[in-house]
């Protein structure tokens, strides 16, 4: 699964390749959570183990996607 989270002013959104065994709604939980206020971070673990974390009043969208499409030529 991948989730693509736009930050703030930034021309480029976050991509970040979650476990396969993630759960859909957890995610969305923790999202909507930040989107809310509760939550002034919102950190997600990618499939590596590394935490990355967001500013919620920077995130401008969250798209979350169930399929890794793999990358071929120059830019993978």
């Amino acid at each position: 699964m991948i989730i693509r989270v736009g930050v703030g002013d930034i021309a480029k959104e976050l991509e970040i390749e979650m476990p396969p065994e993630t759960k859909i709604d957890e995610i969305k939980g923790r999202i909507e959570s930040a989107l809310s206020g509760e939550i002034s971070v919102l950190w997600i673990t990618d499939k590596d183990g590394r935490q990355v974390g967001v500013p919620a009043s920077r995130i401008t969208f969250v798209d979350i996607g169930t399929e890794v499409v793999p990358k071929i030529g120059f830019g993978a």
